[in-house]
């Protein structure tokens, strides 16, 4: 890389170009002010004050983010207000106001620092989860307090957001229109802003250390989320380059939008069923536009994480009915809750962890606390009395956990019917195999459940004991490995033993070249992010099974992941223009290439 093209990772594709705007949320310096012992009380009332106006700011940003991205993404708010009605806390801050006689910001500073060390120091990552809120409520109220007013900057023209790190929430206070691109200095292709990035359509390069010290708010930028570069200070040559290349992308993109209506069939006529993941309900419609068959993979987080409530019971079944409604004669596979390591809602008490992400999460917590978990089954049965909706547990080790969760859906069944309400008698239950447990287990798993759906991001993380969020260690993530493509290849064959469907609704399944080798390892349904089923049916279309399980045995004798990506990628190209897929692909010469063929 040059001093001028920086390399992050790309987790999104598509290319943005435009200015800079720099995001540092950066705590301003708070003068040491002590205040007599008469303007005490006058000092408490401006620290009420200022709370009770940077509520109403925030307030005003989660409206906005309700206009612009939906009730449910607005709700990422809710933690930041629930800080400002801590009483707790506030108290806290007024006695070091009366005690000390400290300015009220100077006050609010020693207070959030203190609350700030004790989350930072503990293991859960709930509350280092919970430490951007911290730090973004401490920043606006001192801000106000100081009379500098809010530290966001304007937006005048389409831009590139630049941060440390990009949260879900950090976007929508912004508009989509003029937010072009996101760059950050944390994260990868596997953490939730990416996926949602990449279900939004929003290039994006994440894991470029050192980008708000490299980039100045204003400079130019070629971001390009396909390849993971950003180009800084480009010439105007490089400039026209970028943009003719946009404009190939999205000529492709039009091509395969008009294939939308076309069969997932391979040339050797095998039908590949292709859902699509939503992960929050404003992606309902681009999945269906997309021409998805239906959800593989329905994420319920979002309805609990940062609310101020649990959901009741007839808010989840009518929205699993909504859901249901999009994609009539097709399956809705709603993930029970995947709870624990950083989702734990705010009402919900959850323990301090020294190791949370192997901790008690997922379908554990659902058994431990059966009063919540009933709550969404009772919500499933209801919705599937007229639609076909499925339940998958995420994060199964023991067929216990498969056995147990079909009792209390049997147990739900009868009380529903006991009580006259409309419901299905039950439901198909699936196993989310995510764990090496559960995949050498896969067989076992088949014989207790309806379907099995593999989530490649965990299965990669856990298989190869590499964090999916860690940008340092971004290039061992790979599930090309070929430790994690021989359990991806007993699950297939254990599921086609037991006559039972297998899928994969990991992010695996969104990317091209890896739906190729999935093909070959013998999953004829995938699961894949909204904008990405247009490229993946094209695929599909353009391929052979023969030619996908050649690929496929050849790569499971792969020594590494590189040689496996490259034996899959080597096999593709006799059969698509890799260039299509991948600017940056290692094309193999004398190999031709398929023009596009709706």
């Amino acid at each position: 890389m040059s001093e001028r093209l920086l390399k992050g990772i790309g987790v999104s594709p598509g290319i943005a170009i435009g200015p800079a705007v720099c995001v540092r949320g950066t705590l301003p310096e708070v003068p040491q002010r002590v205040v007599a012992r008469s303007q005490v009380e006058k000092e408490v009332r401006r620290l009420r004050a200022a709370v009770r106006d940077v509520k109403r700011q925030i307030q005003t940003l989660k409206q906005r983010a309700v206009d612009r991205a939906g009730v449910d993404e607005a709700r990422i708010f809710d933690a930041q207000l629930l800080m400002l009605e801590d009483k707790e806390f506030l108290r806290g801050i007024e006695n070091l106001i009366r005690e000390n006689h400290l300015a009220a910001e100077k006050a609010f500073e020693f207070k959030a620092l203190e609350v700030r060390d004790l989350w930072a120091a503990s293991p859960s990552a709930r509350l280092k989860e919970r430490l951007a809120d911290l730090n973004g409520v401490t920043v606006r109220v001192i801000q106000h307090l100081l009379d500098r007013g809010a530290d966001e900057p304007e937006i005048a023209q389409p831009s590139i957001l630049v941060a440390r790190e990009i949260g879900p929430g950090l976007t929508v206070q912004f508009d989509r229109d003029q937010v072009i691109g996101l760059l950050s200095e944390e994260g990868t292709r596997t953490s939730h802003a990416a996926i949602l990035a990449h279900s939004m359509g929003m290039p994006a390069v994440m894991g470029l250390a050192g980008a708000l010290d490299r980039i100045a708010p204003g400079m130019t930028l070629i971001l390009d989320g396909t390849r993971g570069t950003v180009l800084v200070d480009p010439t105007p040559a490089e400039i026209s380059d970028a943009r003719e290349r946009a404009v190939r992308r999205r000529e492709l993109e039009h091509q395969l939008e008009r294939a939308v209506d076309q069969p997932a069939v391979t040339t050797d006529g095998t039908r590949v069923v292709l859902r699509g993941n939503v992960d929050l309900p404003d992606e309902i419609a681009a999945a269906r536009q997309h021409g998805a068959e239906g959800v593989g993979l329905l994420r319920t987080e979002f309805l609990i994480t940062g609310h101020t409530a649990l959901p009741t019971e007839d808010e989840q079944a009518g929205y699993f009915r909504r859901v249901a409604d999009a994609f009539p004669g097709h399956p809705v596979v709603v993930r029970t809750y995947d709870l624990g390591g950083d989702k734990f809602p705010a009402p919900f008490r959850a323990p301090v962890e020294p190791n949370p992400f192997l901790g008690w999460r997922a379908i554990r917590v659902c058994l431990d606390e059966p009063a919540l978990f009933r709550v969404q089954l009772r919500a499933a049965l209801r919705a599937a009395a007229g639609a076909p909706i499925h339940l998958m547990i995420p994060l199964v080790t023991r067929l216990e956990e498969v056995d147990r969760t079909r009792e209390l859906v049997a147990e739900e069944a009868e009380r529903l019917r006991q009580q006259g309400i409309a419901a299905a008698a039950t439901v198909p239950v699936g196993v989310m195999v995510e764990t090496p447990a559960a995949a050498v287990m896969a067989d076992r798993m088949a014989e207790v459940s309806d379907f099995l759906s593999v989530g490649t991001n965990d299965l990669t993380q856990y298989t190869l004991v590499v964090d999916r969020g860690n940008a340092r260690l971004a290039d061992r993530f790979t599930p090309h490995d070929p430790a994690v493509l021989r359990l991806l290849k007993l699950v297939a064959n254990a599921a086609q033993a037991a006559g039972k469907p297998a899928s994969v609704c990991g992010e695996m399944a969104s990317d091209p070249v890896s739906a190729f080798l999935l093909l070959g390892l013998g999953y004829e349904t995938l699961s894949v992010a909204p904008p990405a089923l247009p490229l993946i049916r094209w695929l599909i279309r353009q391929v052979s099974i023969a030619q996908a399980r050649a690929a496929a045995e050849a790569a499971l004798a792969a020594r590494s992941a590189r040689l496996a990506e490259d034996i899959v990628r080597f096999a593709l190209a006799d059969a698509v223009d890799l260039q299509l897929l991948d600017p940056d692909a290692r094309l193999p010469t004398g190999r031709r290439s398929a023009t596009f063929r709706p």
